[in-house]
């Protein structure tokens, strides 16, 4: 069902209680605490069979577990997660059925790799390994490999995340599910680009949008159309990307995954030299965006895009609200404000300033492993005289195609029309 190489009981959920040592944030410790915690008792709920007073022992355990999470853990969507499970465990066991847990195991292994945590995210599938394997139906098994692809993905096993979603692909097949064929050839796709083989990622992903469109599936296609837009504007070819950006953005379903659309069409927009554009696509997205880190990045974007104009009114807006969101932002977020700020105040002729934002940047880099960022603002700091980046700006501030003018001309509208 899932590559995942199987541990020792006793070994199990180590990655849990080293985030608890690690964070120095309170929150996140106790979270790592509480997590370990469930999932052992999930341990309990594969060996309850064979094991002595089973029944009494596990609840007891279930009764505590689900106890320390209530009162240890804050409100907000990492308590929801563990107490959902706690709920689901002692169902299954009351049910003698396993595999009623794979639900929330599964929703439990998403939201860690959406929150950067793909190496627990596998600790909590080879838990549902061991414990459910036999008791699994086959949807669950199919969704439980392609998440298992997307976390080794994300940790750049490659060869792992390859079989993951060729067995994803062998289940789907033997069931008929022709969607999860797809979405496991658009896995595929994200290992080819993972690799730096950007060709077969984009033909990977133009099959898939002719396919999902034919057979109906709108969010497979919106994923083609997002990860074929992205292909293409990594392989230079921006123009191009842009329609498929704006057609996954109308596409999506899911709010989450149309706001990240429209960012990276933000992105490709500013690349083009379309800053006015640009500025309409992350505006609409910090209006939207659920999460701290699409609105975040959305804001550093405007920061950067009003430096560019040389907005100084606009950039120190942008600034402000960017600096008042500092303490909920990721490091990579922290590096990738205070590259910006440092460019635009080079921009604005303020050098010394910009200097010591660099050198931030460069430190925050460092501190947390971010070697592109680490490349980059060496680059910058090298050529700060000129006051600008390297990035790559094609295009002058006149749409340079008929699909980009209504591209536009349609982002003008929406931000212009009230959200609900």
């Amino acid at each position: 069902m899932v590559d995942v190489q199987p541990m020792a009981l006793g070994l199990s959920h180590v990655v849990f209680l080293e985030r608890a040592a690690r964070e120095h944030d309170s929150a996140q410790s106790r979270f790592g605490q509480a997590a370990f915690l469930v999932l052992r008792l999930i341990d309990l709920l594969g060996a309850n069979e064979t094991a002595p007073n089973g029944d009494q022992l596990f609840g007891y355990q279930a009764a505590a577990t689900g106890r320390y999470c209530n009162e240890q853990l804050e409100s907000g969507a990492p308590a929801d997660r563990l107490i959902e499970l706690v709920g689901a465990a002692s169902y299954a066991h009351r049910r003698r059925d396993a595999g009623l847990i794979a639900p929330a195991m599964l929703a439990l292994s998403r939201w860690l790799i959406d929150s950067g945590h793909a190496e627990e995210a596998l600790d909590v599938l080879a838990t549902l390994q061991r414990t459910a394997a036999a008791r699994l139906d086959p949807k669950a098994a199919i969704t439980a490999a392609l998440i298992t692809g997307r976390a080794q993905r994300d940790l750049a096993q490659f060869d792992a995340a390859d079989d993951a979603y060729g067995r994803a692909a062998m289940l789907a097949e033997a069931i008929g599910d022709n969607e999860s064929v797809l979405l496991s050839r658009l896995g595929r796709a994200n290992v080819f680009w993972g690799r730096g083989n950007l060709a077969e990622a984009e033909r990977y992903n133009r099959e898939v949008v002719e396919s999902a469109r034919d057979a109906g599936f709108q969010e497979t296609e919106a994923r083609a159309e997002h990860g074929l837009g992205v292909a293409l504007g990594a392989r230079g070819q921006v123009h191009d990307a842009v329609p498929h950006l704006w057609r996954a953005f109308g596409l999506y379903r899911d709010s989450g995954l149309s706001i990240s659309a429209l960012q990276d069409l933000g992105y490709a927009l500013a690349r083009l030299g379309l800053i006015e554009s640009a500025e309409r696509a992350f505006k609409i997205v910090v209006q939207r965006a659920d999460s701290m880190d699409g609105g975040s990045n959305a804001m550093i974007e405007l920061m950067y895009c009003a430096s560019f104009r040389r907005d100084r009114v606009g950039f120190e807006r942008w600034r402000g609200e960017c600096g008042s969101k500092m303490d909920q932002m990721a490091p990579d977020q922290i590096a990738d404000y205070h590259l910006k700020l440092g460019i635009g105040l080079g921009r604005f002729g303020r050098l010394d300033r910009a200097t010591t934002e660099l050198q931030h940047a460069l430190q925050v880099a460092r501190a947390h492993g971010l070697h592109e960022f680490e490349f980059r603002i060496e680059r910058i700091l090298a050529g700060l005289a000129e006051c600008d980046d390297d990035t790559e700006h094609v295009g002058a501030e006149q749409p340079a195609g008929t699909s980009i003018l209504e591209v536009s001309t349609a982002l003008a509208g929406l931000l212009q029309a009230p959200t609900e």
